[in-house]
């Protein structure tokens, strides 16, 4: 009798094939954009791992200045008479035409046992490597890259598969000149087993201190926000997507309802009827969820460059631009369309347990049910709007605004159906006439069959409209801070300190103002940051973009009495005017004002330049920005290309800045947009299914309708106003909460992510456009249905009289 049992309750999908791909598609939708999102933070971990454990980070300890700056290979020598085994490293950045690398030069001789990768470990190129021209080892992907843009002054490249992207490794010699560092190094690798008998550190190298593996690459820490915000747009998605599901089961369930009653007549055990169901469920939830998988795989190759882009930008972490398909991201899609399958059915087998064994089977049974829930749906809708309070009056980090954010869409999601029932009510009392009294009245009706897909446009309008007012804010903010930030005409970068000399004694009576721009990197408050210096020079009161400090903050810096930190420091470290800033080496400087620092993930420290000269005299004195008339700046380039031969990539203008810089921000939210139209396409979707689904149950409802006297065509364009009408509603519904969540992304989730907050800006029109898409969507969803309705033939109207209802 199973078999039989279970044979008719699939035939069902058999007589409805569209409701069968409504189920399939959003199930494989709802997995596709989780797992994909899945597989771009587990290719971004992958790629963080392999970065860490570059000359074995991860594990080994090694020596390097308490300023974080290079120091001569003079101490690796006397560290190793003294009897210390260690190794040299030179490490830092060297880029080609906007194309960045972090070079990496060894000792192979002096390494650790087991400190190189594998992958360079196993090619056998020993003379090449040692030679005068050397060779550098690279990730195939960026081979690539630096063979297509075409970088002059490397060795040849030799491509490595396994090791990190954007990394080159390369003989000491060869990255000291790359890097211009000669004679230099920028740490000591110590090898784990010592002699027994060594002069003491303090001893031999005073200026180094001892760093564990862990104070090494936490590049994973630092771009955690990054991937929980995609994980959550994932997770918003995947819960748009099981709306659909839990639509087209609850739906298939009311229509089933005669056969459930017709098996449980027979004989069929209720456990058994529920298992048979649940076994159904779970087999679709399989297949989609492979399907899904797939799809997702293709989402993330597709998203992973520009995550890639984004990752580079904002904190120069270098991610892999080419997808894995990787077991971990698979299982848990798997898992998830397998849960969420359940989750979805799980209310509608709940009900057909606590049902009468002979109910009527009529299709309004089921909207009954639905319609009696509403009060528990509302009460839940309460609680989880008190908790989204308690979250924003005493949570705290991202967690805490990640439960902010999860609660309130939530609570917004379940008040919708009680909100629009409510709407209706009062256009019903207060229209006129009989037909728009019956309008009304039916559209309250079909509340409970429509709730869940407009639960689902509900959430992607709201997610829109505060995504998108999140980024368009952050758009007018950082190009005003641009704006501010970038008022020198030109940047011009020595390759010597000699040359730099030289150059500003060339440049000094040619341009209005020659301002330094010094720095040195160092750890500030236990995490790494960088000290700058400024001139006491009127471009920096006239521009510089504060948040704190007075007038005379510019004064203090030229005197050399205090110090002002970006906002991201003065946040995480709580600081107050007057508490006191340490610096690199033991120095500190009161703190005398804060600024707005957009796009920086690290603390940065600003103090006068002679006074970052006086801290540090071996500090690099080789990049200067030029104040000139704007129309000289062409001019000025070609001046300084033919007296000094400087490379086109050593001098920049302000408006290339500009651009790389805004190219950048551009990059940063090209992922979380494609989410968003993804995510409105599956509540589009969803709409469509439920309105298509409800269209062959509503004939009860309609045919006494057409029966009096209205026409299948006007009863078609009432479908379709029915739908225009619902679209709106949440449309109007949907501004004040993705205005909420706008808020809460960018005054919670941006502050505990990068650091920085940001003035919120209102966009109207960006509603509107909205607005008309979403009615293009419900129209789009109900024009089918509505085209069969008024083409439908008068005999199945006249049917409905005749069935048993």
């Amino acid at each position: 009798m199973i078999r039989t049992a279970f044979t008719a309750l699939l035939s069902h999908w058999r007589r409805h094939p569209l409701q069968l791909a409504g189920l399939f598609l959003g199930l494989a939708l709802a997995t596709a954009l989780w797992s994909g999102v899945q597989a771009i933070n587990a290719e971004a971990r992958q790629s963080y791992d392999r970065a860490a454990a570059v000359l074995s980070q991860d594990r080994l300890e090694s020596l390097s200045k308490r300023d974080g700056q290079n120091f001569d290979q003079q101490v690796f020598l006397d560290l190793r008479r003294a009897g210390w085994l260690v190794s040299p490293v030179l490490e830092g950045r060297w880029s080609h035409r906007g194309v960045p690398v972090r070079i990496l030069g060894v000792d192979p001789f002096t390494l650790p046992a087991g400190s190189l990768p594998d992958a360079v470990t196993g090619q056998d190129r020993t003379a090449e490597f040692f030679s005068d021209q050397g060779l550098a080892f690279a990730a195939p992907q960026t081979v690539e890259e630096l063979s297509r843009i075409g970088a002059e002054g490397l060795p040849p490249l030799a491509a490595a598969e396994g090791m990190a992207p954007g990394i080159l490794f390369v003989d000491i010699g060869v990255a000291q000149r790359l890097l211009r560092a000669e004679g230099q190094i920028t740490r000591l690798l110590v090898a784990p087993d010592q002699p027994l008998r060594q002069r003491p550190l303090a001893e031999v190298a005073p200026t180094l201190a001892r760093q564990t593996p862990v104070e090494q690459a936490d590049m994973g820490a630092l771009t955690g926000s990054f991937h929980l915000n995609l994980t959550a747009f994932g997770f918003l998605s995947f819960a748009v997507g099981l709306f659909i599901v839990h639509s087209a089961i609850g739906l298939a369930f009311e229509q089933r309802r005669p056969i459930f009653r017709t098996l449980r007549a027979l004989g069929l055990p209720l456990r058994t009827l529920v298992g048979l169901l649940a076994a159904e469920i779970m087999g679709f939830a399989l297949v989609a969820g492979i399907v899904g998988i797939a799809l997702g795989y293709v989402i993330a190759a597709g998203l992973l460059p520009n995550v890639a882009a984004t990752l580079r930008g904002l904190y120069g972490a270098t991610v892999s631009g080419s997808l894995s398909l990787r077991p971990e991201w698979a299982l848990a899609g798997l898992g998830m369309a397998l849960a969420g399958a359940g989750a979805a059915a799980a209310q509608s087998l709940w009900r057909l347990a606590r049902m009468p064994v002979l109910a009527p089977a009529q299709p309004r049974a089921w909207t009954r049910a639905s319609a009696r829930s509403l009060g528990w749906q509302t009460g839940l809708a309460g609680l989880l709007a008190l908790i989204a309070l308690a979250a924003a009056l005493w949570g705290e980090g991202l967690v805490g605004g990640f439960v902010l954010l999860g609660a309130l869409l939530l609570a917004a999601a379940l008040v919708l159906p009680g909100a629009l029932a409510i709407a209706l009510a009062l256009g019903e009392r207060l229209s006129k006439g009989v037909i728009a009294r019956w309008f009304w009245a039916d559209t309250r009706q079909q509340l409970p069959g429509l709730s869940l897909a407009l639960m689902a446009l509900l959430l992607a309008l709201s997610a829109n409209i505060g995504v998108g007012t999140m980024v368009s804010s952050f758009r007018l903010a950082f190009t005003a801070w641009l704006d501010q930030r970038l008022p020198s005409e030109l940047y011009v970068t020595a390759r010597t300190e000699d040359e730099a000399r030289r150059l500003a004694d060339w440049l000094a009576p040619r341009t209005d103002a020659l301002l330094p721009i010094w720095k040195i990197d160092g750890t500030i408050l236990g995490r790494p940051g960088e000290v700058y210096g400024v001139a006491d020079h009127r471009t920096y009161p006239d521009h510089w973009p504060m948040l704190l400090g007075d007038k005379t903050v510019w004064q203090v810096l030229a005197r050399g009495e205090g110090a002002i930190v970006n906002e991201q420091l003065w946040r995480r470290a709580g600081l107050h005017l007057g508490d006191p800033v340490p610096l690199p080496g033991g120095a500190s400087r009161p703190l005398v004002g804060v600024y707005a620092d957009y796009g920086n993930t690290r603390g940065q420290v600003i103090i006068g330049v002679a006074d970052l000269v006086a801290l540090y005299p071996d500090i690099d004195r080789l990049r200067y920005a030029i104040r000139t008339d704007p129309a000289k700046v062409p001019a000025l380039r070609d001046a300084i290309e033919d007296a000094f031969r400087l490379p086109q990539d050593n001098m920049i203008s302000q408006q290339e800045v500009k651009t790389i810089s805004l190219m950048v921000f551009e990059r940063t939210f090209a992922v979380t947009a494609a989410l968003n139209v993804l995510t409105m396409g599956v509540a589009g979707f969803a709409m469509f299914m439920s309105l298509l689904t409800l269209s062959t149950m509503r004939l009860p409802q309609l045919a006494p309708v057409w029966a009096l006297g209205l026409t299948r065509g006007r009863l078609a364009r009432l479908e379709l106003l029915r739908a225009l009408l619902l679209a709106a509603l949440t449309m109007v519904l949907a501004v004040p909460v993705g205005l909420l969540l706008a808020w809460v992304l960018l005054a919670v989730i941006n502050v505990e992510a990068f650091g920085w907050r940001l003035p919120m800006h209102l966009f109207p029109r960006d509603w509107l456009w909205l607005g008309a898409l979403a009615l293009a969507a419900a129209a789009l969803a109900a024009a089918w249905p509505a085209w069969r309705l008024s083409r439908l033939a008068p005999v199945h109207l006249l049917k409905v009289f005749a069935d048993e209802r």
